[in-house]
């Protein structure tokens, strides 16, 4: 007897970037992680929270992390009941699908973005639909009006790394009948973000993650902002501890170090437009990026061979087997360092 439901059990699973064992022996440039440390108050902060001894740890953590949602409304100028700390931010995607989408309802997004949408749609049952970009990376085919449940935009793209801006942000909203989730997993690398847009628009919702600007992909740690109505959904199917008590912890020092967040994002951007220029004068193709990362395209087209070359080097990046993006990879920016070493490599495989 099978008791699995049949769309589980035939669905393909998501795979992510390739984690070595033997990390330290790679330079890691596929998974978009920052190179960087997080805060020093962040390490603080977690010894402090270990240092209160098994008091600390044997009890249940504070249920709705709301010293975190102080922060983040803080920072970000909104009433805390507009904010919602989660197990990363694909937690809040998850259960942005499970409030809103029903068995065979649908939801959208564009393709190429963030491939986990449909896996978690497909968890629901949720029916997906995608819509494409033209050689001018603008959304083809889009209705005048889209009547499905959720409309995922992954802003800046993850993996070309362009950003839509908020003029076009906001008509999207306009044509959507649902909720418009922009995934901000990177914005604090861009010149613009659409959070006002959340106060302006009542469709609208931004998500954000500590995995990339904060250096705390390991915590697994996110956040939404969206009208209290929203907040208060996704409060109802959370898990009802969903942030351990360090993580808590490491969530407030992150968010209130604003100037080390600052310092670090200005040196990945730099390194950034840096390598991109290095990778144009080598004849490679580089979609100008607003993240930490560039979606690079070599002359002959053939982003495989790069990859192995790379990878035969002890070099990581990603490459997507997608036929809208195999004749590149993405690569993310590391250390000045390792960029160099990568430049190196990349003119070895010619």
């Amino acid at each position: 007897m099978n008791a699995l439901r049949p769309s589980i059990d035939a669905m393909k699973p998501y795979v992510p970037g390739f984690q070595p064992k033997d990390g330290a022996r790679y330079i890691k440039l596929n998974t978009n992680e920052n190179p960087y440390p997080p805060a020093p108050g962040v390490h603080a902060a977690i010894l402090a929270e270990l240092g209160a001894g098994a008091e600390s740890l044997r009890k249940y953590p504070e249920p709705e992390s709301l010293l975190g949602r102080e922060a983040a409304a803080t920072l970000y100028g909104f009433d805390p009941s507009w904010v919602i700390l989660a197990n990363g931010s694909d937690e809040v995607l998850n259960n942005l699908i499970r409030a809103c989408a029903g068995e065979g309802e649908e939801i959208a997004f564009v393709h190429p973005s963030y491939s986990y949408y449909a896996t978690l749609a497909a968890i629901q049952g949720a029916r997906v639909r995608t819509f494409a970009l033209d050689e001018n990376l603008a959304i083809r085919d889009l209705p005048e009006r889209y009547e499905g449940k959720l409309f995922f935009l992954t802003n800046p793209n993850a993996p070309l790394g362009f950003r839509f801006d908020n003029d076009f942000i906001r008509k999207l909203a306009g044509r959507v009948a649902g909720l418009l989730v922009v995934d901000e997993a990177y914005a604090d690398f861009a010149a613009e973000n659409a959070l006002a847009l959340v106060k302006e628009l009542p469709n609208v919702v931004v998500t954000r993650t500590f995995s990339k600007s904060y250096s705390l992909a390991g915590m697994r740690l996110g956040l939404a902002i969206a009208r209290p109505e929203i907040i208060g959904a996704l409060d109802k199917i959370r898990d009802h501890y969903n942030l351990d008590r360090l993580a808590q912890v490491a969530a407030v020092a992150a968010l209130r170090d604003q100037p080390y967040l600052k310092s670090c994002v200005e040196r990945i951007c730099a390194t950034r437009e840096r390598f991109s220029e290095a990778l144009r004068a080598l004849g490679y193709e580089v979609i100008p990026s607003q993240g930490n990362y560039v979606f690079a395209s070599p002359p002959d087209g053939n982003g495989e061979r790069i990859y192995r070359g790379l990878f035969e080097r002890r070099i990581l990046a990603r490459h997507f087997s997608d036929p809208a993006l195999s004749h590149g990879l993405r690569i993310s920016i590391g250390t000045d360092a390792e960029m160099d070493e990568t430049l190196s490599a990349l003119k070895e495989i010619g």
